[in-house]
């Protein structure tokens, strides 16, 4: 491949590109390496159904601001991609796709990136490879009747998809839930085993949750307010957690577990062993979904609300919630062909795979040790990744401001 600009940028989804816009804003020569042929980042892997989470108005990229008319609508997939795909036009981004980079090393200050394109040295790179990288699926997976259709959401694309009948979805955090929803207006009998993601109100104190999280992590500690940030996590592990279960379609909206039930679903325990049909759940349905209600009140909305009092800002306040103490009856165990089951789909995440990395830069958890987003290696930097510096930092909304710090410290290196 020859050589390259002395900085190279791992990844061309939203963290890369805002990195690459602040780096030409600082006249640093770079280059972008997306291993995917096409732009969009992670988005053109999601379901066909699928909107995102975070309202419009959270869209702002740098150097590309929301100017849409409609900042409460939330947009779908396609939309998703066609908008970054249009915001590498709008600054100029110096993009090679279809380059996979499989191995990264460091001799006497420079790097050496091993690519399916061939190799190239550079002074400096930052690693913005994504917060969604590689779909987890549990070793039990293997254990499912061979007759049983098997995906993970990452391979989900429709109800279409699947064969007749009805469907276990392991895990309600954000794809889980929204999938459960669009499987059961298709018609579809959906039994959940429920996880423990915590659920949160769409709309909080006046505006859309995503407001208050995105101001609270960005202005919060100038009042003291340092509950969103990466310092506040209760363990590093912490960083790799769900999101609050929430949804972007139909105008966005909550999801609570107990009205999916009533409205017709069968709520499960955790998934904790399948001999050949028989599947077996924990019997703690209640007290999982108790973990679940009560989620948002112990960090976020306690973050939030410091952060309105500290700041003097004028907010309506949140209408109580009425006391929800509805019980699914289903039993602890589930056999398959008894229950009409011919699919299950693994909501159950994703993983950081930056294996390709040969520095003794990653912690245990394979996530780099760093300051914000300056790791211990000279010269490599990470952006993107879920809290890196708070909680907005992998979110297409928030992700411009670490990248603009971390642009920075290159820049001044």
């Amino acid at each position: 491949m020859g050589s390259a600009p002395d900085t190279v940028i791992i990844g061309a989804g939203q963290a890369g590109l805002a990195t690459s816009y602040w780096l030409s804003q600082a006249d640093v020569e770079h280059q972008i390496m997306e291993r995917r042929d096409t732009l969009g980042g992670a988005y053109q892997d999601r379901w066909d159904g699928f909107f995102m989470n975070t309202p419009n108005f959270t869209l702002e990229l740098p150097g590309m601001p929301y100017i849409g008319d409609d900042p409460e609508a939330f947009l779908p997939r396609t939309a998703v991609v066609n908008l970054l795909r249009r915001y590498a036009e709008v600054i100029n981004a110096p993009v090679l796709t279809g380059v996979d980079v499989t191995r990264l090393s460091a001799s006497d200050g420079t790097f050496s990136l091993e690519t399916s394109q061939g190799k190239l040295a550079a002074k400096k790179v930052v690693l913005a490879t994504g917060a969604y990288q590689v779909p987890k699926l549990p070793a039990m997976a293997a254990k499912l009747p061979k007759g049983v259709t098997q995906l993970h959401t990452h391979h989900y694309r429709s109800p279409q998809q699947l064969p007749e009948g009805a469907v276990l979805i392991v895990g309600t955090g954000q794809s889980g839930g929204q999938i459960a929803e669009e499987l059961h207006d298709a018609g579809r009998e959906v039994h959940l085993a429920v996880s423990t993601c915590p659920e949160a109100p769409r709309r909080y104190r006046g505006h859309d949750i995503l407001y208050w999280l995105l101001e609270t992590g960005k202005h919060g500690p100038e009042y003291g307010v340092n509950a969103l940030t990466r310092e506040a996590l209760p363990s590093p592990a912490a960083r790799l957690a769900c999101n609050p279960l929430l949804s972007g379609t139909d105008g966005g909206h909550d999801i609570h577990l107990r009205e999916l039930g009533r409205r017709g679903m069968h709520l499960h325990g955790r998934l904790e062993d399948i001999d050949d049909g028989d599947l077996t759940f924990t019997d703690d349905l209640p007290e999982r979904l108790a973990t679940v209600e009560a989620g948002f009140n112990n960090r976020m909305r306690k973050a939030i609300d410091g952060y309105i009092a500290a700041a003097g800002i004028d907010a309506p306040e949140q209408p109580a919630v009425p006391d929800d103490d509805w019980l699914p009856s289903e039993p602890a165990t589930l056999n398959l062909a008894d229950a009409g089951v011919t699919s299950v789909l693994w909501a159950t995440g994703y993983g950081l795979d930056l294996s390709f990395i040969d520095l003794p830069v990653l912690d245990e958890w394979g996530y780099p040790k760093h300051t914000a987003g300056v790791t211990e290696q000279a010269g490599l930097y990470a952006v993107g990744l879920p809290w890196l510096t708070r909680h907005y930092s992998s979110i297409l909304g928030g992700v411009g401001l670490d990248a603009e710090s971390v642009a920075g410290n290159l820049a001044h290196a």
